[in-house]
């Protein structure tokens, strides 16, 4: 039985110096840095023209800026006005102050070939219609009664839902 003993410390010696011996594995380094989302969207365009950067600008002067009803200023503005100031500031060109009116200008392009200036419309209620300016390809910059001065997709269920018409006054 002693014997035996012995046998098996000597094997578990034996054992222990038949493994191989590998390099000890550097520790991970672990980062401290949070990533975190960012709060505000940055709004830059992919490709920037000279349609695109004019819009922007204006965007960014109006951003934020509430909805009011017949409102010229930055305490309050209607999106037919926001569009009318945004395309006399941006391209010098004058445009009625109605969406209704603004509809009659320039000529029909379809959905799918809108691109940067032209202008969109919608039909919001039986007798109330809302613009906006494509700003990117399915983005179009409008006064949300909600948000105010905003950027949102042509693409969004509700503005599908509510698309009427493009109209294209740029060259």
């Amino acid at each position: 039985m002693r014997y035996l003993g012995v046998v098996l410390v000597a094997l578990l010696l034996l054992s222990g110096c038949s493994t191989k011996k590998t390099k000890p594995t550097p520790k991970q380094k672990t980062s401290t840095k949070v990533v975190t989302k960012k709060q505000t969207p940055s709004y830059k365009p992919k490709k920037q023209n000279w349609i695109t950067a004019a819009l922007y600008s204006e965007y960014k002067k109006w951003y934020k800026t509430p909805y009011k009803y017949g409102g010229l200023s930055k305490n309050g503005i209607d999106c037919s006005a926001f569009v009318q100031l945004s395309f006399k500031n941006a391209f010098n060109i004058s445009i009625p102050r109605m969406a209704k009116d603004q509809a009659k200008k320039g000529y029909k392009v379809s959905k799918k070939e809108v691109k940067e200036g032209d202008l969109v419309f919608f039909k919001t209620g039986y007798n109330t219609r809302h613009s906006g300016i494509i700003i990117e390809k399915d983005k179009f910059m409008h006064v949300s009664t909600k948000r105010g001065v905003s950027i949102s997709s042509l693409n969004n269920p509700y503005w599908k839902s509510k698309y009427w018409q493009s109209r294209r006054i740029l060259p």
